[in-house]
């Protein structure tokens, strides 16, 4: 069945990754990327090292009759999504939730989520029509509200009533929202290359790029396309963008590639409301928790502008990361390292930059 779908399997080349790890770093085999079956061994081996590490886990998410107000009145029911989260670490330690962007998944947090699942008891949510959690009924169900009761949720589930957020794009804004409603319910708060305001145009250009259909019929496809849309990650090794495209796409029989792992309807409801800027000052002002915001030098997300109008407040410290627009992917260890100590309250002396680690000295996954 895999010769079949993935075509001929390519012998692997003699380049050995380095296994970024909190110990020594461990050398990997790797393939290179000439075939799926190659790619889906490649993925194979970094679940092999993470064996034990997390799991991959599910919960009930009720969607509430008062979220159903764009639905006929005769259609309003309760009824809930079943949705999935990783878990890393053990659940005694504090809780840091990771929620990404509009059309990422869980799994783009790997990375940080290894280095440190020792301090935290670390989660990342797939939101509801992304990666292995369950679509909503109608295109109109996808929103910021509808976000923000997904997490209400998990921490009903995980029996929790406070927890760190790091949130990337969407995310960010979901935690914006989420601190100003519930003062204490986020301790600490990271924002990864998101503030309370983004242009129309900026959101108007990204839309056009989520509402197309992708089909991905080669490796060299899917990551030249992945490459393109995450060129503004920062400096990523091929084996980092196989890692993140592999776990947001999936196999299509009916396209006969890969193709992204969401409900297009999602995509399309972010772009019906792209023309008008996003705008959360009114719930900035009711944040209350320490901030640690990590600007990507190249953004065009988070501007200029918004990060003064930020900065006036004296418990937010920002953090630029060069080379990187929006959004920076986290598996860089100088980024990881500064999260992790800004939660354990040990937050940067003030305004700083970090340094990117070359690619070649962290070419795999951990």
């Amino acid at each position: 069945m895999l010769q079949g779908m993935y075509g001929k399997l390519e012998e692997p080349s003699a380049v050995t990754l380095a296994v970024l790890s909190p110990g020594r770093p461990t050398p990997v085999p790797h393939s290179d990327v000439t075939g799926w079956e190659a790619c889906a061994a490649q993925v194979a081996a970094f679940e092999t090292l993470l064996a034990g590490s997390y799991a991959t886990l599910h919960y009930e998410f009720p969607y509430p009759k008062r979220l159903q107000g764009h639905w006929l009145p005769r259609q309003r029911r309760d009824f809930s999504i079943r949705c999935s989260y990783t878990a890393w670490g053990d659940p005694a330690l504090p809780l840091l939730l990771c929620v990404g962007g509009v059309a990422n998944t869980a799994r783009r947090f790997d990375y940080l989520a290894h280095r440190l699942c020792d301090r935290f008891h670390v989660v990342a949510l797939d939101w509801v029509g992304r990666g292995l959690s369950g679509w909503m009924p109608v295109q109109g169900d996808y929103n910021l509200a509808t976000y923000c009761e997904q997490v209400k949720a998990l921490m009903r589930h995980l029996g929790r009533r406070k927890m760190l957020l790091l949130g990337s794009s969407l995310g960010g804004s979901v935690g914006l929202a989420l601190a100003a409603r519930y003062p204490g319910l986020i301790e600490r708060l990271v924002l990864n290359d998101i503030g309370p305001y983004i242009p129309a145009a900026r959101r108007t250009r990204r839309a056009q790029a989520l509402v197309r259909h992708y089909v991905f019929n080669t490796p060299e496809a899917l990551i030249r396309r992945v490459g393109a849309a995450q060129k503004q990650d920062g400096p990523l090794s091929v084996a980092e963008r196989l890692h993140n495209a592999w776990h947001q796409t999936r196999w299509s029989d009916a396209d006969g590639g890969r193709v992204y792992r969401h409900d297009p309807r999602a995509m399309q409801a972010y772009a019906d409301g792209a023309g008008n800027a996003l705008d959360q000052w009114a719930e900035w002002q009711l944040v209350r928790a320490p901030v640690l915001v990590l600007h990507g030098m190249l953004s065009d997300a988070l501007q200029p502008a918004t990060l003064a109008r930020m900065s006036k407040r004296p418990d937010l410290w920002v953090a630029h990361i060069p080379h990187t627009g929006h959004t920076p992917a986290l598996s860089d260890p100088n980024q990881i390292n500064l999260i992790g100590n800004f939660l354990d309250g040990r937050p940067p002396d003030g305004p700083c930059s970090i340094p990117i680690t070359p690619a070649p000295r962290r070419q795999a996954i951990f």
